[in-house]
């Protein structure tokens, strides 16, 4: 064999083993760049959990359950399957999730949820006047996403964790009561919420009695659960407090409530 040729049959050799090495390495950057994109989702979800925890929570529920007559679940089907259509949004619905929460919403566009008064939610862009960066905007709209899975049933749901309650005593279902009706997104309770929107609770049991002549703590405690606008705390105005209570609660659970509440002695 000519050395011309050996040179020939040793180059071709050459150029066929670099594209396997080439193709090989190319294999594994794909998977590599995968992987990458996978952790920095996984990133951006968590940093959107964190952004939710901290300012989310006391409208739609630590667990994005949603809290009636506050604000919708994150977490269910109706976000994931219908709601752009049917407020006739053309674009993806992460982009909406990211338009509502950057300008907020004036007027709620479903009427049983009303945010606690007007705006129904505020804005949340640092554009607008609210806290949020761009990228936490997008972090916490990428939170939300992450429950479309679930939601659409194409993997098994995850219950939130139960609450914790004494089930054996009045006080302790109407704590549970406490959290189930919404109460935590406005009411502050030691070891139980810090939300500022209502007036804080801690020691209502030794003011309720001074409140309003004539009422008992238990009387005035259910009065304004009833009829919110009865009697107004200072410093808080009229209709921050839901006012359908009266018609949507069972009375033992306001007998429940009450009971835990007259327990908040200390201030």
């Amino acid at each position: 064999m000519k050395r011309v040729q050996l040179e020939i049959i040793l180059g071709t050799l050459f150029v066929f083993l670099s594209a396997l090495i080439l193709i090989s390495y190319a294999t594994q950057e794909t998977s590599r760049l995968a992987e990458y994109e996978v952790a920095q989702e996984a990133e951006l979800i968590e940093f959107g959990a964190s952004i939710y925890e901290n300012n989310c929570t006391s409208c739609h529920g630590d667990f994005a359950q949603g809290i009636a007559g506050i604000a919708p679940c994150l977490r269910c089907e109706e976000l994931f399957d219908g709601r752009i259509e049917a407020i006739g949004w053309e674009g993806e619905l992460e982009d909406y999730i990211v338009s509502v929460v950057t300008t907020g919403r004036q007027v709620s566009t479903r009427a049983e949820y009303f945010g606690g008064g007007s705006p129904a939610m505020p804005t949340w862009s640092e554009k607008f006047g609210g806290p949020l960066r761009d990228d936490q905007v997008r972090a916490v709209s990428a939170y939300i996403m992450n429950f479309q899975a679930e939601a659409l049933g194409e993997v098994a749901a995850v219950p939130p964790p139960p609450i914790a309650i004494d089930s054996s005593t009045p006080e302790g279902l109407g704590r549970a009561q406490f959290v189930i009706s919404g109460c935590t997104a406005c009411h502050a309770v030691s070891g139980v919420s810090e939300a500022t929107i209502g007036p804080s609770l801690n020691g209502i049991a030794t003011r309720a009695e001074t409140r309003v002549e004539g009422l008992s703590a238990a009387e005035y405690i259910l009065e304004s659960i009833i009829d919110p606008n009865a009697y107004l705390v200072e410093g808080y105005g009229a209709d921050i407090m839901l006012q359908t209570f009266g018609e949507s609660m069972a009375e033992e659970d306001f007998n429940n409530l009450i009971a835990y509440l007259l327990t908040l002695t200390e201030e």
